[in-house]
């Protein structure tokens, strides 16, 4: 079924706004009497039938309303050193179906790519709107935000939000599993390298701060690889804890 994100819905009848309207009569060719959803900034699916169409607008009656099930129960932000390339959109792209909360680019040694501040304003736009598809497409509650880029010492006064922060290091570490936290967990962090990976002192700088490194096997894994083999272990890991009967929080 067709989604499209709102912000707030509050009567039974509503119209959808130029920009989604345009994108469903002329790509989606919606039609009357076609169902679709419309998700709120509360994670709550509308079910909505077309009842009239015009040049630029489409008018929505509600037919139920639900909590999103498909969000999970923590909140997972992304912290991806900036891969060359284009390997971002990939990363945004299947982080956002696996379930992130949040992506934050960032600035270690080793980055290949250092784009300049007109460069990454304009990639921020692109990754935002590959979010926005990927939540589309994967059934989401919610947008997954991408943040500005950061140089790694700034991420220093994050780290005390989350319940559990995650470094995946090809130099060795604990197995996933082994590091997190078995009560629940409302917040957490990741930490992936670029090609090449972190360097010792870098490790050394969010062990300091109270991340645990992590390993995802012997194999050592591309920069666009790891973060979505950690996110599928963990988002599964998380699942299995709940029994997967995930009950998504308000956003």
């Amino acid at each position: 079924m067709i989604r499209f994100f709102v912000d707030e819905i509050k009567n039974d009848v509503t119209v959808l706004d130029e920009e989604n309207a345009n994108h469903a009569i002329k790509s989606l060719r919606v039609k009357l009497g076609e169902k679709l959803i419309l998700c709120d900034k509360y994670a709550t699916e509308h079910v909505c039938i077309v009842n009239k169409i015009e040049q630029s607008h489409v008018y929505l009656t509600i037919l139920e309303k639900k909590v999103c099930d498909s969000e999970l129960p923590t909140k997972i932000t992304l912290y991806q050193a900036l891969p060359k390339g284009d390997k971002m959109d990939s990363i945004v792209q299947k982080a956002v179906e696996l379930g992130v909360y949040k992506i934050v680019p960032v600035l270690t040694n080793r980055c290949i790519s250092r784009p300049d501040q007109k460069s990454i304003i304009k990639k921020i736009d692109r990754w935002q709107k590959i979010a926005l598809e990927a939540a589309k497409q994967s059934g989401r509650g919610i947008i997954p935000k991408v943040m500005p880029l950061l140089e790694l010492n700034d991420i220093e006064k994050d780290l005390d939000k989350y319940d559990c922060n995650l470094i995946f290091y090809e130099g060795g570490g604990k197995r996933i599993e082994e590091l997190l936290p078995h009560a629940p967990i409302q917040k957490m962090s990741i930490f992936i390298g670029p090609e090449g990976g972190f360097e010792e002192y870098e490790v050394n700088f969010l062990e300091e701060h109270g991340s645990k490194t992590a390993t995802l096997g012997k194999r050592i894994l591309r920069a666009e690889t790891a973060p979505i083999a950690a996110l599928s272990i963990i988002t599964y890991l998380l699942e299995e804890r709940t029994n997967l009967n995930v009950v998504p929080r308000k956003y």
